[in-house]
């Protein structure tokens, strides 16, 4: 039986849509009509359900507002310039997903609930998905640990979720960053490398601390020595030194991000030289000493792209050129246009609903 089969649909009667401020539609401000639902119990998913988006009913010892078992995925669809829908890259984003769930301890969705009820959803609410440049629909699936019992132990009960709302650019400007080399976003050995709640929630205070200092977010360094750099706030961060892209790689403390694993293949196909290797401070400062440092940004599916314009080493300020011709601009225009099919996706990552 095929799962659409299987999905029952609940539309809802009182759609929020004509509330949005298309011009200005601040990030995470609006919420589509509809959610999926799916509920692990007595050991097996059931079946998935899409119904109006509402608030959820928890027991207030659920174990996930407790002990932490909770993961995300954030994923875009964009209107096609031929109207269609397309998702970007949900495989890949699928595949994280698993990798968080197994390093959480938690189940795993099937791949064909995830799929199909992807689709289904965003098919449904295709009316909230926009066609104005720089915007799409962000889609947000998690995962919470429900069962209610207040004790320090693995969850036997999950709950399956996505939600999704229209959204613009989480950064219109470019931004300035302080390197921090006190508090750290992840450790070799921890769960940098999954899309869980609590490394965005330790994340807090320093990033609060910087801000009060007159940075937008932070660079995090490695949580060992604090000599090399891993992220940059919730992004990626990638850096052009030598005219090489270079781009801290993927570790245990790490996220492994869609959006640098795309810019990467891009920047492959463009003929620009790739370097996937740890970036220490002292290297950013030789390179701005040097003048061999001509960009640096932070890349993440909410931000694509953002410049970073200045970084903070030890109180000092190093400045860098924003500018339009730059790498970071060229990628960023090449992924829009792939996701809007401009231009043709011969990496097969677009997912067109059709």
């Amino acid at each position: 039986m095929e799962m659409t089969e299987t999905i029952r649909i609940h539309k809802t009667n009182h759609s929020t849509l004509a509330d949005v401020d298309w011009s200005n539609l601040e990030f995470g401000k609006y919420n589509a009509d509809h959610m999926l639902v799916c509920d692990f119990l007595n050991g097996a998913w059931e079946s998935p359900k899409i119904i109006p988006f509402a608030n959820l009913s928890l027991s207030p010892v659920t174990l996930s507002l407790h002990y932490g078992q909770t993961i995300f995925e954030g994923m875009k669809a964009f209107r096609m310039i031929d109207k269609r829908i397309s998702i970007f890259r949900p495989e890949k984003h699928y595949e994280r997903f698993v990798r968080s769930a197994e390093r959480m301890c938690m189940e795993v969705i099937p791949r064909e609930i995830f799929m199909e009820g992807l689709h289904e959803l965003i098919k449904l609410d295709g009316a909230w998905v926009p066609s104005a440049a720089g915007s799409a629909l962000y889609i947000r699936p998690f995962i919470i640990a429900t069962e209610a019992k207040l004790g320090v132990k693995i969850s036997e009960a999950y709950k399956f979720l996505i939600v999704s709302g229209p959204v613009g650019s989480l950064y219109q400007k470019p931004i300035s960053v302080k390197v921090e080399t006190k508090f750290v976003r992840a450790s070799r050995g921890g769960t940098g490398c999954a899309k869980c709640g609590g490394n965005y929630g330790a994340a807090f205070y320093p990033t609060k601390k910087a801000r009060e200092q007159g940075y937008d977010q932070v660079l995090w360094t490695d949580g060992k020595e604090n000599k090399y750099i891993e992220e940059s706030g919730t992004m990626n961060a990638m850096f052009v030194i030598d005219n090489k892209l270079v781009s801290p790689p993927s570790s245990d403390s790490i996220l492994d991000g869609v959006t640098r694993d795309s810019f990467i293949t891009l920047a492959k196909q463009e003929g620009i030289t790739v370097e996937e290797r740890p970036v220490s401070i002292d290297e950013l400062k030789r390179s701005f000493r040097d003048n061999t440092i001509t960009e640096a940004f932070g890349v993440g599916t909410a931000a694509v792209a953002t410049q970073i314009k200045l970084i903070g080493i030890d109180n000092v300020h190093y400045n860098l050129p924003t500018k339009k011709e730059s790498i970071a601009e060229l990628l960023k225009a090449k992924l829009d246009g792939i996701r809007t099919g401009k231009i043709p996706d011969v990496n097969n990552w677009n997912k067109l609903l059709i």
